[in-house]
Parts: C-alpha cells; structure tokens; sequence
C-alpha cells in the first residue's frame, strides 16, 4: 500500500519510540544477567555497571548453588507454584462455572459476597489469627491455602464462560450429560486460553511468594526462592570493606535475581498468544 509523506514520519516516529521504549524495558535484564556473568574486578573497574563484559565468569551461580539455602527453597517455591497453582485452578473453575450459570438460586447474593470481598478486606491482624487458628502457621500450606481463590480470576472465568455457545451446553444437557461432564468434556476445552491466562497469572503469584513467607513462615528450611534472594541482599549489603580478591556480593545478588526470574520468563513466550486471547475474552464480550 502507498503511502504519503506524512504516513511515513508518523510510522518512522512510532517505530523509533516503540524501539526507544523496548531498549529501556530490555537494558536492565542485560544488565543484571551481565553483571550475574562477570568478574568482581570487572565491575569494580567500571564502577559497577556492566553491560557487555569482556570475560565471563559462573563463580557467581556456583557459590549460589553450593549454599544448601538456594535449593531447598527452589524446591519449596516449586512446590508452591505447582501445588497452589492446581489448587486454585480447581477452586477457581468450580466456583466460576455455577455463577455463570444465571438459572443458579442465589447466584446474585454470591456475586454480591465475592465483589464485597474486593473491596474491603477483613485486615491483616484477623487474617492472620485465622490463619494461626487452624494450624497453618508455620507450615508450607500458610503460602498457598490462605490465597486459594483470586476473587478477580473466578470473575474473568466466569465472564468467559458467561459468552460460550449455550447451544453446545442446552444439546449435551438433552443427550443426558450432568453438569460435571459438560464442564469437563465440553467447557475446559472451550476455556483453554483464560485456562492457561489464570494458570499463568497464579503461578507468577505463587513464584513470587513472599508476603505470606514474611506473615507466616519462621522455620527456615520452609523459605520460599523469593525468602532467600532477600536474605542475600540484606547480607550482602551490610558486609563492608569486602576484599576485591573475594567472591563478589553484587554478582551474587545479580545471579540469585536472574535464578528467581528465569523460570517465568522462559515459561511465559510458550502461552503468549493464548495469554493475549485469554484476557480479552475474558474480560470484553465479543
């Protein structure tokens, strides 16, 4: 297609803000995984900021791995994310489907509840007693029951399932299937994109934990990933006159932020367009 003079500039000038805009989002990943990469003596020569460094260097990662700390809380934030993130994805469909269903009785009354919740919060000190109350404190299941349901995803859920096809549901309802099949054999595999939206959405959550680690969690050998990365900023940061001949606090920080985030990243390009989809359906109807 021709375009004009005018066209072009516009295009040449949204294109060098989008670039501008993808160099100022994408410099500070470069440089925490350069400086996870490079020499302590390196970075001391440049002041601390490296972006592309001459030589490379794993003693970072090496002297992070070889602390038991690192993965015993790798295997319990993974243990978090996989556990919390199937049990909120059963709860969240199982209250999701019934409150898209409009012949539900008191469906307006629970949607009610739901919002209300959203909007003011019992607060922490009577959150927290709850929790203590039934024993969780202390235990692995205090990061991940007390966030069982996302009262904002049961509502994205719901607003999908609210704009599938009611004539595949009314026809399997006539060939005698229960609610429970439909849902299984039929609704899921409609639901695939807020499905993998949702999952994405509670596993970030739950790899990220860290307030209920704090609220929570005393025994040390139960620190999620999050708990342990800021233990070594903390340490590392009140450590003085370290010996440049030593192994670097600021390419331990880096390393151990490049081995929290890692995951996520890697994870998130695999489910981009169903993520994309999974919003938009989930929220605007079509």
């Amino acid at each position: 297609m021709v375009t004009g003079r005018e066209d072009r500039i516009v295009n040449g000038v949204v294109y060098a803000l989008l670039l501008l805009v993808a160099v100022v989002s994408v410099f500070p990943l470069l440089f925490v995984l350069s400086a996870s990469l490079t020499p302590y003596s390196e970075v001391l020569r440049n002041g601390g900021y490296v972006v592309l460094p001459s030589e490379f260097t794993l003693d970072a990662y090496r002297a992070l791995l070889a602390e038991p700390a690192i993965p015993r809380a790798l295997g319990v934030t993974v243990f978090i994310t996989v556990v919390g993130t199937a049990i909120n994805m059963v709860l969240t469909t199982l209250m999701a489907y019934p409150l898209s269903r409009r012949e539900l009785p008191g469906r307006s009354a629970v949607l009610f509840m739901l919002l209300f919740t959203m909007m003011f919060s019992a607060g922490l000190i009577p959150t927290y007693l709850i929790v203590k109350a039934t024993g969780l404190v202390d235990t692995i299941w205090a990061m991940i029951i007390p966030s069982a349901v996302g009262v904002f995803n049961v509502l994205i859920m719901k607003t999908f399932f609210d704009h599938l096809p009611q004539e595949l549901i009314e026809s399997a309802r006539i060939d005698g299937a229960g609610e429970f099949r439909i849902l299984v054999r039929i609704v899921l595999p409609l639901a695939r994109p807020v499905m993998l939206t949702l999952g994405l959405f509670y596993a970030v959550g739950h790899w990220n934990e860290i307030f209920h680690a704090i609220l929570y969690i005393r025994d040390q050998d139960l620190y999620p990933l999050q708990i342990v990365v800021r233990n070594i900023f903390l340490r590392s940061q009140s450590i003085e006159n370290v010996d440049a001949a030593a192994l670097p606090t600021v390419t331990m920080q880096m390393a151990a932020v490049v081995i929290a985030a890692v995951p996520m990243i890697v994870i998130y390009p695999f489910i981009q367009k169903h993520f994309q989809k999974g919003v938009l359906l989930g929220s605007v109807k079509s």
